[in-house]
């Protein structure tokens, strides 16, 4: 197994003010952002940018979110390493269902950090596998709580300020699960990756939590990982709301101060 990589670094700052105060060099520290390739049954399927941390959560719910374990039980998950692809210049995590999963279709392009879907299959087509969510729905006042549970999670925040979060919500208001990177679909694919490979998707009676906004990207791995709802600190796009409006899922954002703006009453 490959050494553990930090999730921050430290590199010396300088303030500037405009009045040539506070103008001494300080320590200061920045969220890891490095790549990581992704391989299910020996097949590569993505290279994503990504905050080093929860490597093995992240490739196991990035194929799940993805359908590419079409209802297989992942058999082993470990770190590798091919030709040129060594631990110093990015990790390669290898997701294994022993060659039960259908053989991967691979991904074209690398994922950035603030963009998850660029390369893949149509929407249409990944969302018509996709059933609507069920279970009870999570009180709006568990949710409208949830960005307010979030934060004491968010620690690589609040040394960085360059990473988002996701956690789960729970029908009390309570937040567990927390995950964080740089990436905000990395953070989910991070939770969905843990719930997998702890026996507990569908996430049904659930709610997502997450620190930006809600992207198309973000409710279809919500959908998939059978959320009943999804809330965001920032707005949903256009597309995200009338995905959730397909899927059945509750849509709130703008979540702040135990208040918020429903975007789907499902």
């Amino acid at each position: 197994m490959m050494a553990t990589k930090s999730r921050s670094q430290q590199r010396l700052v300088r303030p500037w003010t405009g009045d040539g105060s506070g103008e001494d060099r300080r320590a200061d520290r920045l969220a890891s952002e490095e790549p990581m390739a992704i391989e299910l049954d020996d097949v590569r399927v993505a290279t994503t940018m990504r905050t080093p941390g929860n490597d093995f959560e992240l490739a196991v719910g990035f194929c799940f979110a993805e359908g590419l374990l079409h209802g297989h039980g992942v058999t082993q998950v470990k770190y590798c390493a091919k030709g040129s692809a060594a631990a110093t210049d990015f990790n390669v995590v290898s997701v294994s269902t022993g060659g039960k999963a259908p053989a991967p279709r691979p991904r074209l392009t690398t994922t950035t950090s603030s963009c998850g879907f660029c390369g893949t299959s149509e929407i249409d087509e990944l969302v018509s596998k996709l059933d609507a969510v069920t279970g009870e729905a999570v009180p709006w006042e568990a949710l409208a709580s949830a960005p307010e549970q979030l934060r004491p999670g968010q620690e690589l925040f609040d040394a960085t300020g360059a990473v988002h979060a996701a956690g789960v919500v729970g029908p009390d208001g309570s937040v567990s699960v927390v995950r964080e990177d740089v990436g905000r679909h990395n953070a989910v694919d991070k939770l969905i990756g843990r719930l997998f490979l702890n026996g507990r998707l569908p996430a049904t009676g659930l709610g997502l939590v997450v620190s930006g906004r809600a992207s198309f990207e973000l409710v279809h791995k919500a959908w998939a990982g059978g959320f009943r709802a999804l809330v965001a600190v920032s707005a949903p796009t256009a597309l995200a709301a009338a995905t959730a409006e397909a899927a059945g899922m509750q849509l709130a954002g703008f979540a702040r101060n135990r208040a918020m703006t429903v975007y789907v009453d499902a």
